[in-house]
């Protein structure tokens, strides 16, 4: 696999457990930022909260918020975590602790339509052995003895890298409790898969939608997938297509079968290149996401494909400076504005939060946090969430007080 991304982000993620990252990045010109409120409401420690979160926060109807942290726990793999705000005070809770029979935290978390988790886990393969697994989370039918009681888990489907590759990215749910995913690698031609896990009588059951050929086509997907209201399947793969920089692709569900179609080829230059972050909708049908590298600015770039005429426009809203952008998808807001994450931009190469603002056909950058490795925290590997107040909320891998990475919230 030869895309940046794909032999780069998962190896940071478990170097990043060992909390001894070494910022290597020249310090870049500072952008122009407005006021906002920024503060960290949890520090990792390491310990029985866990450590080093680097996914994207889940919200469920009552605002709690959930997540996931590599390293730590009451096993040192790692726990599924809940937030809470008590007052003004947010307290963490573990919801699982991942064990050596599971991995660590493979990415972020799901929240099914009868509030159960979804999560991968992900651990080294060795001579074909298993890389990953899919698990359920379900909180306990009987009154738990505290609230740090951990919920019961099921496990869905173990991943045997020669045959399936590993899981990465969120796992998607649909209304009747099947689960969708990608693989990074594997398959028949070893460029990763789009797979279904289906619950029947006897278990679940495991069927591949589509395998990547690593041509035309795409390759090495990294992000999770979303529907649209036909109940396609879109996403982005990473490395190959037309230009060798990744591909934005459709899955349509003919009935017989899934047929892939390409609704953007990559090509390197202004538009960017390489899609590790995910896709979103608007309420137009408009698709909106982020290429981590390349654009006119070299930190990668954040695009929109709109629907014309049988095929989709693309167009590029801001090109990022740095070195690495966006890895985890964008956030829409009610309003329509914008929301991501940078992972190696900012003046210090520590990432950044930003906003873009729709007005007159043009979108208005702004950046609303650059981390500093600090107290702050550093490399924000997740996207945005978003509280009803229109709050922002976050993680951060190194950093904080204890150098266990942080969660974030700026207030606007």
């Amino acid at each position: 696999m030869k895309g940046k991304n794909y032999r780069s982000w998962n190896r940071f993620s478990r170097l990043a457990t060992l909390a001894t990252v070494v910022s290597v990045i020249t310090l870049l010109p500072l952008h122009s930022a407005t006021a906002q409120t920024f503060q960290v409401i949890h520090n990792f420690t390491n310990g029985g909260d866990g450590g080093v979160p680097p996914y994207t926060l889940a919200k469920d109807a009552t605002g709690h918020f959930y997540g996931t942290a590599n390293s730590g726990g009451a096993n040192g793999d790692g726990i599924v975590f809940k937030l809470i705000q008590f007052n003004s005070q947010w307290v963490l809770t573990p919801v699982y602790n991942f064990t050596d029979q599971d991995g660590q935290p493979g990415w972020g978390v799901t929240l099914g339509p009868d509030g159960t988790i979804y999560t991968n886990a992900s651990y080294a393969s060795v001579l074909g052995g298993p890389c990953g697994s899919a698990l359920r989370l379900q909180p306990s039918p009987t009154r738990p003895a505290s609230v740090f009681t951990t919920w019961n888990e099921t496990l869905l489907r173990t991943y045997v890298k020669r045959e399936d590759g590993c899981p990465t990215g969120n796992l998607l749910v649909d209304s009747a409790g099947n689960v969708y995913g990608v693989t990074q690698s594997g398959g028949p031609n070893g460029w990763g898969t789009v797979f279904e896990l289906m619950h029947t009588s006897s278990g679940w059951t495991e069927t591949i939608l589509y395998s990547f050929q690593g041509g035309n086509d795409g390759g090495a997907p990294y992000s999770g997938l979303i529907f649209d209201n036909a109940g396609n399947l879109y996403g982005t793969a990473t490395a190959r297509g037309a230009f060798g920089q990744g591909v934005v692709f459709k899955l349509t569900n003919t009935g017989s079968g899934w047929t892939e179609s390409v609704l953007y080829a990559f090509q390197g230059g202004n538009d960017g290149g390489q899609p590790t972050a995910g896709l979103i909708f608007d309420n137009a049908g408009n698709l909106y996401g982020a290429a981590e590298s390349f654009g006119s600015g070299g930190g990668g770039t954040v695009f929109k494909l709109s629907p014309s005429g049988g095929g989709w426009n693309y167009s590029v809203l801001t090109s990022l400076s740095g070195t690495g952008g966006p890895v985890a998808s964008l956030t829409l807001d009610a309003s329509g504005k914008l929301y991501g994450t940078t992972f190696f931009d900012g003046p210090a190469g520590y990432g950044s939060v930003f906003k873009l603002t729709p007005s007159g056909g043009t979108w208005t950058y702004t950046d609303l946090h650059d981390f500093t490795g600090g107290a702050d925290g550093g490399y924000p590997g997740g996207g945005v969430t978003l509280d009803a107040a229109g709050n922002l909320y976050g993680t951060a891998v190194v950093g904080g007080a204890d150098g266990f990475g942080v969660v974030w919230e700026i207030t606007q």
